[in-house]
């Protein structure tokens, strides 16, 4: 393996020579010679050798630290996501579909850091700087302080980034960088793994926090291996559907605050606009009830979330029946309509069924069970539920109700929405709030013989 070449730089005039000396040839300045400390450190060798480290302090787990400082955005819906604000020294990834607005959030995230007095970087390697700025004019935000750059040289930016020293520095994206050191192409798993590495190890070590922006495989994973949302403290998912107008950023990991934490923007054309309650959102067009709907009360990280839920059973003239989920596992759907028919009777073999979370939000509690049995026997019985009641529980392979997490939080929003009454499992500790009437359900059958007059 090459020996990496040391390079000195004269902090008088920026000229660099390959060796040490007392005064530089450039500008004839004295004592200004010093060693460059290069971007990264790879190992010099395959193996440690005998040579012996240095013994590491430990401590034990009752040793208290302070909380890591926060900077608040003044974003509320991005600052929750994050875990109360930005961490100093964190990496952060975001992915998300392609048009689905991960540049339009993040520049307003810049702007928004910036304004609070953070020094703000931009760095994008997709578009050209005058695309950026027409969109910053475009959302109102063209006299932010942020500082913008186009680049997909590695080096180049790691080297930008510690002359500026930066409090945030936003990639955009990761998968467009190059970096010199290996031999692929820009995108490739080893650029993309070297890139985030390289990124990730600045953060920690100079203390500025690193926003990566990831593209998305056609499954709705973040490209390239998954050794890179290991290496980041936070992966943040921009969820939507086009024809929607709303949008859900969503955090599957963060150790800096609760995973699964759901901060919700509606798509404008100044922008994102903030959504503070986004259970009113999501039924706002929900008017006379009619067959199909339920009112789900779910929870996302440690937010409750008021969705409904509807579904349509139509007879099929095929022989397979089709079966179609927006928003829900199409397996969770599957093993429902199974229980429905092995432990209640109630068969759905000659019909299509189609359902869908009203809004474009993905649920993925398993708490929804209940939920998604009541709107799809609404929709086969058509029988409307009750306009003022919400449904929550886990439905088991044997037709149990089993109870879910946070029953009181999920009641409380209900009540606050004008619901009235709700149906959930036995066994569930509740602690309802006044005003509000809870039915406890044993199992699937007595649920269906109580509302549906059929068991």
């Amino acid at each position: 393996m090459a020996k990496p070449s040391t390079v000195f730089t004269c902090t008088a005039c920026g000229a660099t020579q390959t060796k040490w000396s007392g005064r530089c040839e450039a500008c004839g300045a004295w004592n200004t010679i010093v060693e460059d400390v290069p971007l990264s450190a790879g190992p010099a060798k395959k193996s440690l050798g005998p040579a012996r480290g240095r013994r590491l302090a430990l401590s034990d787990l009752a040793t208290s630290e302070p909380e890591p400082p926060r900077a608040a955005s003044g974003l509320g819906e991005f600052d929750r996501v994050l875990g109360g604000g930005l961490v100093p020294a964190s990496a952060i990834l975001v992915g998300g579909d392609p048009g689905i607005g991960k540049s339009t959030l993040l520049l307003q995230a810049a702007a928004a850091f910036a304004n609070q007095g953070l020094k703000c970087l931009y760095i994008s390697g997709e578009e050209a700087s005058a695309q950026v700025r027409m969109r910053a004019r475009r959302l109102g935000l063209a006299e932010a302080p942020v500082k913008l750059a186009t680049e997909t040289d590695l080096r180049a930016i790691l080297t930008t980034l510690e002359a500026e020293k930066p409090d945030l520095a936003i990639i955009d994206s990761i998968q467009t960088l190059w970096a010199d050191m290996v031999d692929s192409a820009p995108g490739s798993v080893a650029q993309v793994r070297a890139s985030a590495h390289e990124l990730t190890v600045f953060a920690k070590r100079h203390g500025t926090a690193v926003m990566l922006v990831g593209h998305v495989t056609k499954e709705g994973q973040i490209a390239g291996p998954r050794v890179v949302e290991h290496m980041v403290d936070t992966v943040l998912y921009f969820e939507g559907e086009r024809g929607h107008q709303f949008r859900i950023l969503r955090s599957v990991k963060n150790r800096f605050g609760p995973a699964d934490e759901i901060g919700v923007f509606e798509m404008t054309s100044g922008g994102l606009a903030e959504v503070a309650n986004p259970s009113a959102l999501f039924l706002s067009e929900r008017g006379t009830p009619a067959p199909g709907a339920a009112v789900f009360a779910g929870i996302e990280g440690t937010r409750p979330v008021l969705t409904e839920i509807q579904a349509l059973v139509a007879p099929s003239p095929l022989g397979t029946p089709r079966r179609s989920a927006v928003g829900l596992d199409a397996g969770r759907l599957s093993t429902t309509l199974a229980v429905l028919e092995a432990r209640c009777g109630i068969p759905f073999a000659g019909f299509d069924v189609y359902l869908n979370v009203a809004g474009g939000l993905k649920v993925t509690e398993p708490a929804a069970d209940l939920a998604v049995a009541a709107a799809l026997l609404s929709a086969r019985e058509d029988v409307a539920l009750p306009p003022d009641c919400v449904l929550f529980g886990e439905i088991s392979l044997s037709g149990a109700l089993r109870p879910v997490a946070q029953t009181e939080n999920r009641l409380k929003e209900a009540l606050k929405l004008g619901f009235s009454s709700a149906i959930a499992p036995e066994r569930s500790k509740l602690g309802a709030p006044g005003g509000m009437k809870v039915r406890q359900m044993p199992d699937l059958t007595a649920f269906v013989g109580e509302i549906f007059g059929a068991g």
